[in-house]
C-alpha cells in the first residue's frame, strides 16, 4: 500500500495518510496571543482543515494526544473547548499531559490519528 506524504518539510509532513488512516503531525496555533479557548480553537480549526483534505473528518477520530503548558491553569478551559468542537457519539481515545512546549507562549498541542471516509 502507498504512503502519501502531505505538505512534507525537513522535520516532518503535515500528515501521513496509509491503508485509510491519517496520521496528523501535532498542530499548534499560529496567533500564539490568546488564551487557552482561542488557541485550541484554532487548533482545532486548523485539524478539521488537514482532516478534510485527506478525506476525513473529526468524527473519524480514533485516538488524540493533547499537551498543555499548564494544567492546573487551563485543564478545565480546554476540556470545555474539546467538549464544544467533537460530539460525546465521537469521542476518540484520548491522552492529556501537562508539558514544556517548543515556544513559551504555545498553551497546547494536539495529533490525532483518523479514519478516512
Amino acid at each position: 500500500m502507498p504512503i502519501k506524504r502531505n505538505n512534507p518539510k525537513p522535520r516532518l509532513a503535515d500528515s501521513v495518510e496509509h491503508a485509510g488512516i491519517v496520521y496528523l503531525s501535532g498542530q499548534v496555533p499560529n496567533d500564539l496571543t490568546g488564551d487557552i479557548t482561542q488557541q485550541t480553537e484554532e487548533v482545532f480549526a486548523k485539524i478539521d482543515a488537514l482532516l478534510a483534505a485527506s478525506n476525513s473528518d473529526k468524527t473519524r477520530i480514533l485516538s488524540a494526544q493533547v499537551w498543555i503548558k499548564n494544567m492546573a491553569r487551563d485543564f478545565s478551559a480546554f476540556n470545555a473547548a474539546w467538549e464544544n468542537w467533537m460530539p460525546v457519539e465521537n469521542s476518540p481515545a484520548r491522552a492529556a499531559v501537562e508539558a514544556n512546549m517548543a515556544r513559551d507562549q504555545v498553551l497546547v498541542e494536539i495529533m490525532v490519528i483518523a479514519s478516512q471516509s
